[in-house]
């Protein structure tokens, strides 16, 4: 796959480079900090791993991170886990992310985009006065800095400045979607314990309203350590009985105050899928996050403020906050509230055409949708503003970057890119300055040292391995909230390689310095000694127009045999007769191997998904093996549990 020396998709042009901020910063950081000035990423890469405390001491310095007590050292400790970034040193998110409406005040910060596909501008100086006076309401209601604050909301403007305002007092924020039943939202808040729930009445999804008055009532009933609800009348129902209203606590004219809090104090919570027990609650820093996300918004994803950064996403995904912090770059933010096809499955490229999006990030099931279903997005819309599309949620297949490379331009940048909820942020995507190869993410990202590994903890290159960190990065969880000795943490990342996170990917790292993910190593494949990462077979088998999404599991048998089914749900119209059968194993063994065939192939009602939209393999696995349903899967974690019935169904005939 990668010896050979493939011809890139798409190179940037000398001009391009030449105005990257990656390489001013490059420039720069060689006059200031001995950084290399030749050599060119692969260089800047090295030396920012080589030099981890030079390195984000120059991103600080480059990007004028306002310390208000300064630092001692950038790195007290460097022990993984329980990095100790800048000690000494205080600061605030929010301040940071306001900084525009000094000089861009009444230009656009927010643009909010709802099912009419129309745009509604918030200019930075609004922003900063609705954040200012919801904060001083905060204060008022006793809110201090670490208390938890958070949010049943959509992807509107009112989660950004509840967001920013919680920050700024120096509480905690956490937020799910409203589509997240009420047990789904307990897992997560009970946890956290909050004394402020923001709330809507409901959402318009699909041209249709969904109240959630209900959902609503009883998440109040549950979370006894609320002190305050602010309802935020979206479908315009009445405030419920001692709710406090939105429009009430952001009409003051005040001045901003942001609390100064040390660079590792908390700025919010995020949660894992929860598919198979209580999401984990992943705790990531005010500082840890205002630097990494400094980084990759404003030198990997090339972010300014000329720019405008849409990505598809809601409150529930760490990409909601990713977005969100495309503010500290200055760049005007699109917020769009609605489903990614309505009222067609073009949706989201006329949302880019009518907003200027610049950056247009989604997922790469949309961009795979979006081919299936032959949307032409440039001959449809004037796409002319967007230099970059970026994809992540699950590898892009490589016909997913042809289709964007031939439907949308062929000077397009895209960048497939992979992270984690786990650290809010990119191990490995976008570098303006690289080229771009089919199947391929460009590169690891600055100060991220990522690696892949084999059992012994040996590198590989052009080779499948673990995908690990052995370095800190600064937004590395501070802790998993109820986790006093720290024991589930370490067991999530830490317990295969001490000291070093592993991540659970599949991936190779290629002599060129480009990443191939190959999907989650938990769930793995491994036929006769040979491990094999899911997402390879997805990409092949759902070229087949007949299939419209598959998911592969692999088992170990009692008798130390291994069952490897298919399950394919078909598009409309299809059936799964022998043809068909025979096209699906030709296929993967024709672009994969002999060993990739599985043993049976299966027509399902659906594949079962997390709420974030990832496909759920080890609960499956497990249920396959065998445990009861409410063992293997968190059910308030899956977007549809009546498919699951289907999965337990066949492994009880098969029992």
């Amino acid at each position: 796959m990668s010896t050979s020396n493939p011809s890139p998709l798409w190179q940037p042009t000398g001009e391009r480079i030449a105005q990257a901020q990656i390489t001013k910063f490059q420039t720069w950081a060689a006059e200031e900090h001995g950084a290399p000035s030749e050599g060119g990423y692969a260089a800047l890469h090295r030396w920012s791993v080589e030099e981890l405390d030079t390195f984000w001491k120059a991103v600080t310095e480059w990007f004028d991170v306002r310390f208000s007590t300064p630092y001692a050292r950038v790195l007290g400790d460097r022990s993984m886990p329980g990095a100790e970034w800048f000690p000494g040193a205080t600061l605030n998110y929010a301040e940071h992310a306001l900084r525009a409406a000094d000089t861009r005040s009444d230009e656009p910060a927010l643009l909010y985009v709802d099912e009419t596909h129309e745009a509604t501008p918030i200019s930075w100086s609004e922003l900063r006065r609705q954040v200012s006076s919801l904060a001083a309401e905060l204060r008022a209601l006793g809110v201090h800095p670490g208390d938890r604050v958070s949010g049943y909301l959509p992807n509107i403007p009112q989660a950004v400045v509840a967001l920013l305002a919680t920050a700024a007092v120096g509480g905690v924020w956490t937020s799910c979607a409203p589509d997240f039943g009420a047990r789904s939202v307990l897992d997560r808040f009970q946890q956290v314990e909050p004394v402020v729930l923001f709330t809507v009445d409901g959402y318009r999804y699909g041209g249709k309203d969904h109240d959630r008055r209900d959902t609503v009532a009883e998440l109040r009933r549950e979370l006894p350590t609320l002190r305050a609800v602010v309802h935020i009348p979206l479908l315009g129902t009445e405030a419920p009985q001692g709710a406090l209203e939105w429009s009430a606590l952001t009409s003051a004219d005040v001045q901003p105050v942001f609390e100064q809090v040390p660079f590792d104090h908390p700025l919010w919570v995020l949660y894992s899928s929860g598919t198979t027990g209580l999401p984990k609650a992943i705790v990531q820093s005010q500082g840890g996050i205002l630097v990494e996300h400094l980084k990759q918004l404003g030198l990997h994803c090339d972010l300014g403020p000329e720019d405008r950064f849409f990505w598809y996403t809601s409150t529930g995904w760490m990409m909601w906050n990713f977005l969100v912090s495309g503010l500290l770059t200055g760049t005007t933010i699109v917020l769009y509230d609605g489903s990614p096809g309505y009222p067609d499955t073009s949706a989201q490229w006329r949302i880019a055409e009518r907003t200027g999006a610049t950056l247009f990030g989604t997922s790469a099931a949309y961009v795979m949708a979006c081919h299936k279903a032959g949307v032409r997005p440039s001959h449809d819309f004037d796409l002319a503003r967007v230099q970059c599309v970026a994809t992540t949620g699950s590898p892009l297949p490589p016909d997913g970057f042809r289709y964007l490379h031939d439907e949308v331009r062929d000077d397009l940048w895209i960048a497939s890119v992979s992270g984690g909820t786990d650290v809010c942020s990119c191990f490995a995507g976008a570098v303006p300055t690289l080229p771009v190869y089919i199947g391929e993410l460009q590169a690891p990202g600055l100060g991220t040292d990522l690696q892949s590994w084999d059992p012994s903890g040996k590198p590989l290159i052009d080779e499948v391995g673990e995908l690990v960190v052995t370095n800190p990065m600064p937004s590395m969880p501070i802790r998993f909230w109820n986790d006093p000795d720290g024991s589930r943490y370490h067991e999530s990342y830490f317990d295969t390689y001490p000291g070093v996170w592993r991540h659970g990917d599949w991936i190779t790292v290629t002599s060129r310095g480009s990443v191939v993910i190959h999907g989650r190593s938990d769930s793995t494949l491994n036929r006769q000694g040979v491990r094999m990462g899911s997402a390879d077979i997805y990409e092949a088998v759902e070229r087949l127009p007949e299939i419209k999404e598959s998911l592969v599991i692999g088992i170990e048998q009692p008798d130390g045999g291994y069952w490897m089914p298919l399950f394919v749900h078909l598009a409309p119209g299809a059936a799964l007769d022998e043809a068909l059968l025979t096209r699906i194993k030709q296929t993967i063994r024709e672009q994969l191997s002999p060993r990739h065939v599985p043993d049976e192939v299966i027509a399902v009602p659906g594949v079962p998904h997390t709420l974030t939209g990832k496909r759920i393999e080890v609960p499956i696995k497990r249920l396959l093996q065998g445990t009861a349903l409410e063992k293997a899967v968190n059910l308030g974690s899956v977007d549809n549990v009546d498919l699951l019935r289907f999965y337990e169904d066949l492994a009880r005939k098969r029992a």
